[in-house]
């Protein structure tokens, strides 16, 4: 059979199986779209069923999180773990805590998950957790007793050589706080099984940060291939996350001026940069909206509706809030005003329409697996500190995330260039994350 034929059979039995799920569509088609010259020069992957056992999840696990809330009255949430793929070791992947989680969002981001561990080059595989629980608006002792409820069940199917759960989306140092002392409780370990987790009982330094600078060292890699770098562009940043404010962090280290940030509600645009101490003034310690931010800066101006950050003129936008914010409008708007690069800081936040805008324009063009995998890369390295219970220094935790997004670059350049395709680094990042997991799935054997 035909690479294209392989392609487009997998792709109509991942809809038939997985009605509904819009995200994880979205995913797997970006993805199969790449492998078509991989297919070709690879039959054996085609013989061994390779692609068609990449899109089916080794291990799928729903189950109820019953607690109780401070009125004394008892909720019910639902909780998913998708351990999708450990070829490359164990499944490792974020926990997500929102309103909007459903089987089809932790798919996808457990998909995402197996080829961005892949490009790092440690030893994880790819998996994804979370519940549709909303921990905004709840007391301390509200999380508390979900996160104990939600780990009561969890731990059945964890372990430090077996999954390792991380914090994404609602999921701070509190909530792995939580659940990392009821898994200890109940397994009586003290063991490296989640990642995140504070300073002061196995976490790492930097990892705070690295999703963020993690996003700025791979664009700085691809500025410099351009003859280019961060000292004297402007930058737009969507969100005011841990992502966003890094992120930003790290722009302004490099001698680049953000000029606008946003969150759920609208943008600020400040002409002057935007003031990163009163951002995380507002969204670490106040956690209030980011329009708050002009009560501080009277020059800079607040917009109502988060999409029109993508009109403000730019050299390099770095969208960090979520997935498909960046639509073809946007990605019009930034290329009719100039601007040079985008990266994914966020999981998936371009559409496909949007992707193919920045390659038709020629906008040099970072995806998410590859650009945000600094937050993963640096769980791996906390994960190593455990096992050697030994802390590593800022200094030489943060050298490594520079290495490892470093790598990721030219590796996916690489397979863009082999593959016919040089610049576009979708098809890179695809190609270089998966033949990886392909040979090790082809050594393996049929499991």
């Amino acid at each position: 059979m035909k690479a294209n034929a392989v392609v487009q059979s997998v792709y109509e039995q991942v809809l038939k199986r997985n009605p509904g799920e819009a995200e994880f569509h979205q995913a797997v088609k970006e993805v199969l779209e790449c492998l078509e010259p991989v297919l070709e020069k690879h039959p054996e992957y085609v013989k061994a069923k390779i692609v068609d056992r990449l899109v089916e999840p080794e291990r799928q696990i729903i189950f109820r999180i019953p607690w109780q809330d401070d009125k004394g009255e008892f909720q019910v949430n639902r909780g998913f773990r998708i351990q999708f793929n450990s070829a490359l070791g164990p499944y490792k992947g974020g926990i997500r805590l929102h309103p909007s989680v459903y089987i089809g969002i932790i798919k996808f981001l457990g998909f995402e998950q197996i080829l961005k561990n892949s490009l790092t080059g440690l030893m994880m595989g790819g998996g994804k957790g979370g519940s549709d629980f909303d921990p905004k608006g709840k007391s301390d002792g509200e999380v508390m007793r979900f996160c104990q409820s939600f780990m009561t069940e969890l731990c059945k199917h964890i372990g430090p050589d077996t999954d390792v759960p991380a914090g994404d989306i609602g999921v701070g140092g509190r909530e792995v706080g939580f659940m990392f002392g009821q898994y200890k409780r109940i397994r009586n370990e003290f063991t490296g099984i989640l990642t995140g987790k504070g300073l002061e009982w196995g976490g790492s330094l930097v990892r705070t940060e690295a999703t963020g600078y993690g996003l700025v060292y791979i664009m700085a890699e691809a500025l410099k291939d351009m003859g280019k770098s961060f000292k004297g562009m402007t930058v737009t940043v969507s969100g005011s996350g841990n992502v966003a404010i890094y992120a930003v962090e790290k722009v302004q280290q490099l001698g680049g001026k953000v000029v606008a940030m946003s969150d759920s509600n609208g943008y600020i645009y400040d002409a002057d940069g935007i003031n990163l101490d009163t951002v995380k003034k507002l969204k670490e310690v106040e956690r209030k909206r980011i329009k708050e931010y002009l009560s501080y800066h009277k020059k800079a101006k607040y917009t109502e509706g988060c999409a029109g950050i993508w009109n403000v003129k730019c050299d390099i936008s770095l969208p960090c809030a979520t997935q498909n914010e960046l639509d073809e409008a946007g990605a019009k708007a930034l290329a009719k005003n100039g601007c040079i690069a985008v990266g994914e800081g966020a999981n998936m936040p371009c559409t496909p329409e949007a992707a193919d805008v920045f390659l038709h324009n020629k906008v040099l063009f970072l995806p998410g697996k590859a650009a945000n995998a600094g937050g993963v890369a640096v769980s791996g390295l906390e994960m190593a500190q455990n096992s050697q219970r030994i802390p590593w220094t800022f200094e030489k935790a943060d050298a490594e995330l520079k290495i490892i997004m470093t790598t990721i670059y030219k590796n996916a350049s690489e397979a863009a260039k082999e593959y016919g395709q040089p610049g576009n680094f979708i098809v890179g990042a695809n190609i270089a994350g998966f033949v990886k997991v392909a040979k090790a799935m082809l050594a393996q054997g049929l499991v």
